[in-house]
This record gives C-alpha cells, structure tokens and sequence, in this order.
C-alpha cells in the first residue's frame, strides 16, 4: 500500500489532532476514503481484513491467530512497559518537551530489561525464522517496530543475541519496510547501522 507519513508532535496537543483521534496518541490512519482509525491494532486488523493478500499476518487458524495475537501484546504491553516508553521518553521525549536531563536509573533498568526480551526472541526463531513459524506476521512487525524505535537510538544490543539480529536483519532488508528506516526524528541522527539491512 501507498502511505505518506505524517509527522505529528502529540507533545503538543494540537486541538485539530484530537478531532482525529480524541486520546491523542498516534498512530492514527486517515485512508482513502476518509475513514479515521487510531491505534495500531485497530490500524492493523483494518488493512488486513480491508486490503492484505494471502498470506494473511494474523495467521490462518485459530490457534495460529491466538498465538500472534499474544506476541503483539507481550511487545505492544510488556516490551512497551519494560524497555521502549523509558528509553523514548528519557532519550527524546524529555529533550522535545525540555523537561531536563534523562534519569539514569530509569535508563539503566530499561537497558537492563532489553536483554531478556532479546533472549525470548532468539529463543522464539531457534527453528524458524520467524517468531511464530515459518511465515512473517503482525507478531514479527510489531516487535520490529519496538526494535526499529530503540535501534534508532541505539540502545540495542545486538551483539548480546545474534539470532535476534539475524531475524531483525531479515525484516529490515524486506522492501515494505525500507520506507520506514528512511523516517527521521527532527535533531535526532540514527547510528550508521540502523538501515544498513547487513548491520
């Protein structure tokens, strides 16, 4: 699918954003008809029940659709909770929102938690190379996502757990998701690696 990328300061909390999505979160998606879906399990079953060709991301059994759907959430939940909101908020959003220097406690456990979801990823494409079986999924993406962000900054460890690398490389080399490593945070350069899909 097509897309143009919006960049939207949610710090900022612009009245005509909240028309769009009253929580005033993104990610938000205005389609080709006008249609206004927010948040990105919202977003995600919308493109693939609206617009996905087979192979569908959110599997094609029961059982496969219940075991990507607790993936997304360990990442959109746990992952989020543990690594991904300290680390953005302590390395960006503070500075964005000139709220002061980042709290390196707060760093240092994040930086500590990434090492054990690392480990589950490895553990997850021991005998795949995927996180759910042999095919990619909405599981796959949405931790790449979380990833994406962190890796941005740096703060990923890859030397810890090659075969998390391996599967992110694998990811970050499809063409679907070039776009997104082309994206940039205003005053914030990414390390020389992080669209390198041979990092």
């Amino acid at each position: 699918m097509d897309f143009e990328l919006v960049d939207e300061p949610v710090w900022e909390r612009r009245q005509d954003f909240f028309k769009l999505n009253p929580a005033g979160e993104v990610p938000v998606l205005v389609d080709e008809n006008g249609m206004i879906i927010s948040g990105s399990y919202a977003i995600a079953e919308y493109i693939e029940e609206g617009y996905n060709e087979p192979p569908p991301f959110l599997g094609s059994t029961v059982l496969e659709r219940a075991e990507i759907r607790r993936l997304i959430s360990w990442f959109d939940v746990k992952f989020y909770h543990e690594v991904t909101q300290g680390i953005l908020f302590e390395r960006v959003f503070r500075q964005l929102m000139q709220y002061g220097p980042p709290d390196g406690e707060t760093l240092r456990e994040c930086k500590k938690n990434i090492y054990y979801h690392l480990d589950y990823i490895s553990h997850l494409t021991m005998q795949h190379n995927w996180l759910t079986g042999e095919a990619l999924t909405l599981a796959d993406l949405t931790a790449a996502a979380h990833l994406s962000v962190l890796d941005y900054l740096g703060d990923v460890p890859w030397d810890h757990a090659p075969r998390a690398k391996d599967w992110y490389a694998l990811i970050k080399s499809r063409p679907s998701f070039r776009p997104l490593l082309a994206d940039r945070i205003r005053g914030f350069k990414p390390p020389s690696h992080y669209d390198d899909p041979d990092f």
